[in-house]
Order: structure tokens, then sequence, then C-alpha cells
């Protein structure tokens, strides 16, 4: 008996194994369902939950209110539009942002608190 008679016979035994019908067509279909499944209930889901909660935010915003931009800049809204906001960083001085730029809406009077 050689070394490659030691090699092939395993190999000829797995490749018979392999052979043997395998699990139906129905668990080849279940899986993508479940994995589809997992994916909207752990990522799609909850994203679409904040995108709402956001949209009421925004619609609730009015003058004189305090926030927060993406960019970290902290300031009280003094004018708006219908996709601008005017926000007031400090005294005369104001930048213009888009209304989804708003981050959060804070608290009354945190920013004189600061």
């Amino acid at each position: 008996m050689t070394l490659l008679d030691l090699l092939i016979a395993p190999a000829h035994a797995q490749a018979a194994a392999g052979a043997a019908p395998q699990g139906g067509g129905l668990s080849f279909l279940i899986m993508p369902i479940v994995l589809i499944a997992i994916m909207y209930f752990l990522m799609i889901r909850p994203q679409m939950k904040r995108q709402k909660e956001h949209r009421g935010m925004l619609e609730k915003l009015a003058v004189g209110d305090e926030v927060i931009t993406n960019g970290g800049i902290a300031g009280v809204v003094r004018s708006m539009g219908e996709s601008f906001i005017t926000v007031e960083i400090a005294d005369r001085v104001e930048i213009r942002v888009q209304k989804g730029a708003i981050a959060n809406v804070l608290p009354k009077g945190t920013l004189k608190a600061a």
C-alpha cells in the first residue's frame, strides 16, 4: 500500500457520500426568505422609524426653537422657509441651513444655561 492509496481512498469515499440525495428545494427557498426577514427587522424597520420621527420633528419646528445642526452648530431658529431655516448662532450672526440638516431640537433655555 502506497501513500497515494491512502489519499485516494478517503477522497473516493467522500465523493460517494456527496452523491447522496441532498435536502429538498424547500430548504433552499426558505433560507433567503429568513435572511430577508432578519434584515428587515434589524436594519430597515428601525431606519424607517427614525426617518419618520425626524420628519415629525421638522414639521413641529417653529421660530424661536433652539436647535443643533448635523454639523454640531447650536442656535435659535429666526426664520423659516420651505426648505431652508435661518439659525442665529451668536448676536447678529445668522446662518442658513437646510431643514434636513437639523439634528435635534433642544429644550427651551438650554443655550442660555450653557
